[in-house]
């Protein structure tokens, strides 16, 4: 809706911004053609789980952060695990750190077939959903669905349920699933990997503006592989540390126009980048074979730096955790302890894990009886909110002289490009854009 304003500026606002998760809102100043501020309002209530997780016992972590999402709550649960588990001074076992890989892998898949048949192409294809992209594209959004189901359906049978997963607990599972369990999942991967394939093929075909992101970008690396659920913090500007020193290295601050904290990084006040552009840059060797071969085929460098090819890069990783479900269920073996004791114990203890969104941290301390003193969590989309906004500024500039609508629905696309989870962040979105 357009609205002539008495100085002769106008304020466009979208009642909602569709295919996202929470609510908030955008602002986009323009004066004489220039566009003098945007913002990124994120008026949702704020929702204060770092605020009752104090005074919790230490095992409670996993139940209650899960709650935070419900497309990437295993993100919350094994970061929190981890940071728990590093404040009581434990280590888990190979077999436990593999069955939460394939735990995560499946939350990858998921998330990323959500978003990229879901809620990103639409973009691409000219439709305002997915409902109406089926209408003429129906093979295409049925690949989505098969690939989506396949995840959670592995979260299931690993998670004891695809939402909210409750067979996680500090120290590993409650129970491993069987080797007969997980060989039955496998036909339904296998398919999924053929679609996947597929999909990386499809949306490499689609029209990206041109575009390249200057910001620095940031991501975990492991030892071996492709980052999921562990890993030492890496930057494209060369910087590397433990994820026991983020608190040294990133801090948050309130802005006046969002009740979700921003991030920045080493004091900084340009953005950084977490989520698969930052993931795939900063890790592309550790991709599989194929998952490379891929990434050429679709023309991609061994870097990514525009965000609109994140569709890209979501396909590719969609690739490879399908590959890694793959690998781990053909390697599993009964007989594996599901837990190792977590005793109680006065602490600061630090995690992170790779959410589909980007990099999730957890920090924690405890009394001597395991009691949770302080706790901080710092999720993807809160630390991409400067980088959205900085995006937005150089987009919006850019399309300036397009219509209201057409500006309205290019700004939408370039934020969708970060698969924000706005809840998570404390979180459709109202546009508005002043024109004088």
């Amino acid at each position: 809706m357009t609205h002539k304003l008495s100085d002769g500026g106008q304020v466009l606002q979208v009642g909602t911004l569709a295919r996202v998760e929470g609510e908030g809102g955008m602002h986009v100043a323009i004066r004489d053609g220039r566009v003098t501020d945007v913002q990124l309002r994120i008026y949702e209530p704020p929702r204060f789980y770092e605020g009752f997780l104090r005074g919790r016992a230490w095992t409670e972590p996993p139940d209650i952060t899960a709650r935070i999402c419900g497309i990437c709550p295993v993100a919350y649960q094994f970061s929190s695990c981890l940071a728990i588990e590093d404040a009581c001074g434990v280590a888990v076992t190979d077999a436990i750190r593999t069955m939460r890989r394939l735990l995560y892998c499946g939350e990858w898949i998921e998330s990323h077939a959500l978003h990229v048949f879901l809620l990103h192409a639409p973009d691409f294809l000219g439709y305002d959903g997915a409902i109406e992209m089926a209408a003429d594209h129906p093979q295409v959004v049925e690949r989505g669905l098969r690939i989506k189901k396949v995840g959670n359906d592995l979260m299931t049978v690993v998670g004891g349920r695809s939402v909210h997963p409750v067979n996680v607990r500090v120290g590993g599972f409650y129970r491993m699933p069987t080797v007969v369990e997980l060989r039955a999942l496998r036909p339904a991967l296998a398919r999924a990997l053929e679609d996947a394939v597929a999909t990386v093929r499809l949306v490499s075909t689609f029209a990206f503006p041109e575009w390249d992101q200057p910001w620095t970008y940031l991501a975990l690396r492991p030892e071996a592989g492709y980052p999921i659920e562990g890993g030492d913090v890496v930057t494209s500007a060369g910087a590397a540390w433990p994820v026991r020193a983020f608190t040294e290295h990133i801090t948050e601050v309130h802005v006046a126009h969002s009740n979700a904290l921003h991030a920045r990084l080493d004091g900084q006040d340009s953005p950084y980048v977490v989520g698969p552009l930052a993931r795939y840059t900063l890790n592309h060797d550790r991709l599989s074979p194929l998952a490379q071969d891929l990434a050429r085929e679709a023309g991609l460098a061994t870097t990514c730096r525009n965000p609109f090819r994140s569709i890209i890069v979501r396909a590719v990783e969609l690739v490879y955790a399908i590959e890694e479900a793959l690998r781990i269920v053909d390697g599993w073996a009964d007989g594996a302890a599901p837990s190792v004791p977590v005793p109680a114990r006065a602490g600061e203890g630090f995690g992170a894990t790779e959410a589909p969104r980007g990099v999730l941290f957890h920090r924690y301390v405890l009394d001597d009886a395991g009691i949770i003193t302080d706790a901080q969590i710092v999720p993807p989309t809160s630390q991409n909110q400067p980088s959205i906004e900085a995006d937005l500024r150089v987009m919006a500039e850019r399309w300036v002289d397009l219509s209201d609508h057409d500006l309205g629905h290019r700004c939408e696309h370039a934020i969708r490009n970060y698969d924000p989870c706005i809840s998570c962040a404390t979180h459709f979105l109202d546009l508005t854009v002043e024109r004088s």
